[in-house]
């Protein structure tokens, strides 16, 4: 069945987000720590902080960050901000990506950012991608956060495209495959830690088989 666009996740599937959170704390906290355990204890956090109410991302990262601090002891003063928000200029993409972006366009194949972020903090990442994506959508667009479903129900007011000829990326079971999949789309999960879920119709350690994955979803 024919893609015409592909819908991707930003942060941890395009953007390095979980090296992103452990370069920005990790000077506040004792050496040695276990990035990947100090990443996904932050997510989980930040779920409750998203809540069931619209937040500007910034907000977000503060109090997340805040928060995960001070499970590990470390107090920030009132007047000290929490370095999550300012870091994200910083956070890079992961070194498969922007080659995988280009085949995608070169296929002619549409790219839409749906990413749980306002548009002034994901600004400089898609600097970092190399290309443009023809579409985002953002929390600050949407007013909520993923799995919601209002960033796929813009996508779809602001790009026409049906559920049938796109393709959404991501590499959150929770934030991206299970909604995406409900809403009835082709689903690629990016296991970047070996992970699975019965939401995705397929899985990938990274994005450096999508182009040729993308070919065969539409050839199916």
């Amino acid at each position: 069945m024919q893609v015409t666009w592909a819908t991707f996740d930003c942060y941890g599937t395009l953007i390095d987000w979980e090296g992103g959170v452990a370069d920005a704390l990790a000077p506040l906290l004792p050496r040695g720590l276990d990035r990947h355990e100090l990443a996904t204890r932050y997510i989980e956090i930040e779920k409750g902080v998203e809540g069931d109410a619209y937040l500007p991302y910034a907000t977000v990262l503060e109090r997340a960050g805040r928060a995960l601090l001070a499970e590990r002891g470390v107090t920030l003063a009132p007047a000290d901000p929490c370095p999550l928000p300012a870091s994200i200029h910083r956070w890079r993409p992961f070194p498969e990506v922007p080659a995988a972006l280009r085949a995608l366009r070169e296929r002619g194949i549409k790219l839409a950012i749906l990413s749980n972020v306002d548009r002034d903090l994901i600004a400089s990442s898609i600097g970092h991608l190399g290309i443009e994506p023809e579409l985002l959508i953002t929390a600050e667009d949407a007013r909520s956060y993923k799995p919601a479903p209002g960033h796929w129900r813009l996508f779809h007011e602001r790009s026409g495209a049906t559920v049938a000829e796109t393709v959404h990326v991501g590499a959150s079971v929770y934030h991206d495959m299970v909604p995406a999949h409900a809403m009835g789309y082709r689903t690629v999960l990016i296991a970047r830690h070996g992970e699975s879920s019965p939401a995705a119709l397929r899985t990938l350690p990274d994005l450096a088989q999508l182009p040729g994955t993308i070919d065969e979803l539409a050839r199916a």
